[in-house]
């Protein structure tokens, strides 16, 4: 049993901020936890804009705190993302996220990261695998 909270592992590895500086993310459980996911917080910043596209994970993402506005970058289609709201990319899709406040969720990756990973230039993140 893993009993971790999200307090305790701030200012660790496990705690990433991006390159772009437009997001952060508590990383709870990550690939060398070996249960087949990975589970983070992850703060993105108020006024900012990040572009993403998981063509190598699905994600899931709950939505607890904060407002923002979700672009599917493949059909325009726009949605408004508040607290209960969860949004999955089974698709794969690009797409962008504009929060109007600072904007916490919980997301859940398959397949798991390994903690190590950031948005390339496409906005992917790289299949990054443990060793052992």
């Amino acid at each position: 049993m893993i009993v971790r909270s999200f307090q305790e592992i701030e200012g660790t590895d496990r705690h990433v901020k991006s390159k772009s500086g437009t997001w952060e993310s508590k990383r709870i459980v990550l690939a060398k936890e070996k249960v087949g996911f990975s589970l983070h917080e992850t703060i993105l910043y108020a006024g900012t804009e990040t572009s993403m596209w998981y063509a190598n994970h699905i994600e899931a993402v709950l939505c607890v705190e904060g407002e923002a506005e979700l672009t599917n970058e493949e059909t325009g289609e726009k949605h408004w993302i508040k607290p209960g709201t969860m949004y999955l990319l089974d698709g794969h899709e690009r797409h962008t996220m504009r929060p109007k406040t600072d904007f916490r969720c919980v997301c859940v990756f398959n397949p798991p990261v390994t903690g190590r990973e950031d948005h390339d230039e496409n906005g992917v993140y790289p299949l990054l695998t443990e060793e052992g």
